[in-house]
């Protein structure tokens, strides 16, 4: 219970004093210091803190002060207190939160997971993706997580517009619209534009990714994906 009752913001000696007292019913401040061994100085800081949050009481007999615990119920009431108090001034934070993240515009990531990320977040803006440098490593790479991928943007109607460089593959990609460029033009890099945001992948046995958030960004890439376009062979 010690852990407990730490977690809703009691300290370890106030949890202590509090457990010790609903054992006893009543005690000094020095029989709470020997049943706890906590110093006699810290059970008094303690208690004061106690009574402040109204777990503690206390009477005074034949001219001994005896503290009382107060009804567990009160627990609750702390709790429902701090809910308050968050519920409060949480639209302050969040407004805060969102303004700092509008003004992040560049984010970085490592690993399948990371890459998992950007298509996911592609899924979620639901526009239609413009790829410069289409890989067929993808496929591999995410072998078991393409398919699903793909389920959701099919569901979504997300078109692809892919430009790949080399060889042409027989698998079709659906619902997308696929050309090929030269050889000379193949490269591990892969260029996704989507919405206002450009994701640029590096594939390797250990993927990597720059997501850049920029409508200024994102037009020049979209410039430069048709220009492109126009030179590929269907």
């Amino acid at each position: 219970m010690l852990d407990q009752l730490h977690h809703i913001g009691l300290t370890g000696t106030e949890a202590k004093i509090y457990l010790v007292l609903l054992d006893l019913g009543k005690a000094q401040a020095g029989v709470l210091s020997r049943k706890t061994g906590i110093h006699r100085r810290s059970i008094y800081d303690a208690l004061d803190r106690l009574i402040e949050k109204g777990l503690v009481s206390y009477m005074v007999e034949n001219d001994k002060r005896f503290y009382l615990p107060a009804d567990p119920k009160r627990i609750q009431e702390l709790i429902n207190s701090q809910k308050a108090q968050i519920d409060q001034i949480l639209p302050t934070l969040l407004a805060k939160f969102e303004e700092k993240k509008s003004k992040q515009q560049t984010f970085f990531y490592r690993g399948k997971e990371g890459i998992k990320t950007i298509f996911e977040d592609q899924i979620s803006e639901g526009k239609d993706i413009y790829i410069l440098g289409a890989s067929h490593d993808a496929k591999e790479l995410l072998r078991f997580y393409i398919p699903h991928y793909t389920h959701k943007r099919e569901k979504k109607k997300i078109k692809l517009h892919a430009l790949y460089a080399g060889k042409r593959h027989d698998s079709p990609v659906p619902l997308a619209e696929v050309r090929y460029l030269p050889e000379s033009f193949a490269s591990p890099v892969s260029t996704n534009i989507y919405g206002d945001k450009v994701a640029i992948l590096v594939w390797s046995d250990e993927p990597v990714a720059i997501l850049i958030k920029d409508k200024a960004v994102s037009q020049t890439y979209r410039k430069y994906f048709a220009m492109l376009w126009e030179m590929g062979k269907e």
